[in-house]
């Protein structure tokens, strides 16, 4: 697409002028985009509102406030992150010096998804701008409104070919990988992931894949069950469940499960009331064909709590399953949407082999006191990310990096691992004319003790 290429080399032909090599220039523009965010609060929100009936509160607390808690810690820590950084270098290459040279790599091309589609968008711009990258942004179709405020935003604050959008479906998608990025982040589903990165490989083009998975969240039968409860309520249905770090499935040990399901039912009833579908704190499904996807999951298993839907009003009540395994179409892929299977559990090696007889999974959580447990699933247990005792909360933080391992995902960004991402590290060997080794040129002699010596 014609469109694509022109956008691309009007960014190509800006990365080159040097504008971004200026650490001055990334942080005005760091500011630049904190002072716009600022002034489009209220569109942004109404925007979350309209595409997935986020509340004010929750749209700010989960996109608005990541995104400018990101800039500021950035904004702070540029300058040193920048700087070419002194290394050792070997005696036998004295007298040399060894340095590491942070570059941009040129132009990134970020594509965004749909659940948190101004947060997942502007966080890895973000990173793209510290270190000093031209960036195309693609947001998700599937929030137009919200792309619609992401495009008002770059296009009122930003010189075209620095930054820009590319709204519109899937043949948009398909034009922008086509098209010989220097490096792409991806947020979607592992399907697209596969589909992205096979994209990238035609043009040799590092990718970030941040994906999902079935992220699972396991309660020892020594955990504060009420505290327990309720955050995993919060976890589990803040935006009605589509959140690719969610628990997805429930390991509780089998004599605290009945116990557990009833402090969750409670929390239900506090968070979004007696009929959640009249809460203004309960998001909708994005759209029909997530509805009829999560609807068809609700077959063949028994609803403990909740079950309710509304196709018209895209709604599906916050829902534990339970009488489920692993057969069952629930279990097979990542739900994405507000039903969470209970599975419980006899012994905590069963559930360190449940987990681990699926894909590794974007996130884990563990709700235990006990610093054996806690060390025995960190050890034997691979994942992307987690948190002891809460859910969701490390991913809210600069200073921890978020990715995926294996199947969900690969790379990560946020803070200083943002800065890593979209960064070249180049090294560099400065040696003087002083001094040369002989040891290095023909003709070799026949001792080599002098070359182990020196080599050992």
């Amino acid at each position: 697409m014609g469109e694509v290429k022109n956008i691309l080399a009007h960014h190509r032909a800006f990365h080159a002028e040097g504008h971004t090599m200026d650490v001055r220039f990334r942080i005005k523009q760091l500011n630049l985009l904190h002072h716009a965010i600022d002034q489009f609060e209220d569109k942004i929100l109404a925007a979350l509102h309209q595409d997935l009936r986020k509340s004010r509160y929750e749209g700010y607390l989960t996109e608005i406030g990541i995104v400018r808690d990101e800039i500021r810690h950035v904004i702070r820590r540029l300058p040193k992150w920048s700087r070419p950084k002194r290394v050792k270098t070997p005696v036998y290459h004295w007298p040399a010096v060894s340095r590491i040279y942070p570059e941009p790599y040129g132009v990134a091309l970020i594509i965004a998804p749909w659940n948190y589609p101004f947060q997942l968008t502007m966080a890895p711009l973000v990173a793209a701008m510290a270190a000093g990258n031209c960036a195309v942004l693609k947001p998700s179709e599937y929030a137009p409104a919200t792309a619609e405020v992401i495009r008002e935003i770059i296009e009122s604050f930003y010189e075209s070919n620095f930054i820009s959008v590319v709204t519109g479906g899937v043949e948009k998608s398909t034009a922008l990988l086509a098209e010989p990025f220097d490096y792409i982040l991806f947020t979607g589903s592992p399907k697209v992931g596969k589909i992205v990165m096979k994209a990238a490989a035609e043009n040799l083009v590092p990718v970030t894949l941040e994906l999902g998975g079935k992220s699972p969240c396991i309660v020892a039968p020594d955990a504060r069950l009420k505290l327990t409860a309720k955050r995993i309520v919060s976890g589990k249905f803040i935006n009605a469940g589509q959140t690719c770090i969610a628990p997805d499935y429930l390991l509780v040990h089998r004599s605290v499960a009945e116990e557990l399901v009833g402090h969750i039912r409670t929390y239900l009833e506090r968070f979004y009331g007696a009929d959640p579908k009249n809460s203004p704190d309960y998001p909708k499904i994005i759209n029909r064909a997530h509805f009829d996807r999560l609807t068809a999951l609700l077959d063949g298993a028994t609803a403990v709590t909740g079950g309710e839907t509304d196709a018209e009003a895209l709604y599906i009540a916050p829902t534990l399953l339970s009488d489920i395994d692993w057969s069952h179409p629930a279990m097979q892929d990542e739900i994405f949407g507000p039903i969470l299977p209970v599975l419980p559990y006899d012994n905590l090696d069963e559930a360190i082999k449940t987990v681990n007889q699926q894909t590794k999974p974007l996130a884990l959580y563990l709700f235990s006191s006990q610093d054996a447990v806690i060390e025995k699933v960190l050890r034997e247990i691979p994942f992307g990310g987690g948190t002891i005792n809460d859910t969701l909360i490390h991913i809210a933080t600069p200073y921890l990096p978020f990715g995926g391992v294996g199947t969900s995902g690969m790379g990560s960004y946020h803070g200083k691992a943002g800065f890593d991402t979209f960064t070249h590290y180049k090294s560099v060997m400065k040696r003087p004319f002083k001094f040369d080794a002989p040891f290095r040129y023909p003709p070799y002699p026949d001792n080599m003790n002098l070359i182990k010596t020196v080599l050992k």
